[in-house]
């Protein structure tokens, strides 16, 4: 009776290599079912096929060895779930970087459009409703801003509504990883509930374009608002301001997500 499938057998059936099986043996995470010890030659059962294509996969998507090895160890399908899927959910936010990174850089390879739209606006003074936190990583903003809308929401419905929503961002938040954030809704009576506060907001000078579609490349738009602001002689002042004329929570296609990005201004030299 035949010990089992020979390595060169098992490599055709699994579509791995011999170097490959080889290489999982040495790395305790496939061991041959057998190993003649007089020959060294490695048999392998047809019960391990589906373990070595399962193995070929994570390592396809780069799971470390370690977690491999955790994986392939447990005999608890819910907790194999639990680790094979946290790797998924790393994946996954490396695609997102990616994928914003790949948008940004296409934009940048753009000659500078020589028309950005910019306007100069006077905001007045006003109170609104809004949630505020000191210290918010630059991690956490979308989370947090999107936690912080939902109290707004909740408490405030469409009929209570004046205008679109805000943000208003700390410089620190960019330059520091960590700032003050706040999330604004402008209302008919702006009162307190829970975080929500009743928020007065300063008159101020701002230079406003608006930056078309999702958010993957908002860095450039800010960053050609602030190539204009500096060619046309204005400093900044303070934090920025957001607004968001069309966003998610209006519709779920980001083509026609509209923000509006305001940087605090005054001029360096009289008209």
């Amino acid at each position: 009776m035949r010990p089992g499938l020979t390595i060169g057998e098992f490599a055709a059936l699994t579509h791995l290599s011999v170097r490959t099986l080889r290489r999982y043996h040495e790395a305790g995470l496939l061991e041959p079912a057998q190993v003649d010890k007089f020959t060294g030659y490695r048999y392998y059962s047809a019960d391990q096929i589906p373990p070595a294509q399962v193995i070929h996969r994570l390592r396809e998507l780069d799971v470390p060895l370690a977690e491999v090895k955790s994986i392939l160890a447990t005999d608890d399908p819910r907790r194999r779930t639990e680790l094979i899927s946290g790797h998924l959910q790393r994946l996954e936010d490396q695609l997102d970087r990616t994928r914003s990174a790949v948008v940004s850089l296409r934009q940048l390879l753009r000659p500078d459009p020589a028309d950005l739209a910019v306007e100069l606006r006077s905001v007045p003074a006003r109170t609104v409703a809004a949630v505020s936190d000191d210290r918010v990583a630059l991690a956490d903003v979308l989370p947090w801003y999107a936690a912080a809308m939902a109290e707004l929401d909740a408490v405030f419905p469409a009929a209570d509504r004046t205008g679109p929503p805000g943000g208003r961002y700390a410089n620190e938040l960019f330059a520091e990883g960590t700032g003050a954030v706040t999330v604004f809704r402008p209302v008919r009576e702006p009162h307190r509930s829970g975080r929500i506060e009743a928020l007065d907001l300063p008159a101020i000078d701002l230079a406003v374009t608006v930056h078309e579609g999702p958010h993957d490349d908002i860095d450039v738009t800010y960053g050609r608002l602030g190539s204009w602001v500096v060619e046309h002689a204005l400093a900044v002042d303070g934090p920025v301001y957001e607004t968001y004329l069309v966003g998610p929570r209006d519709t779920d296609a980001p083509n026609a997500w509209r923000t509006e990005i305001g940087w605090p201004v005054f001029r360096l030299t009289p008209d």
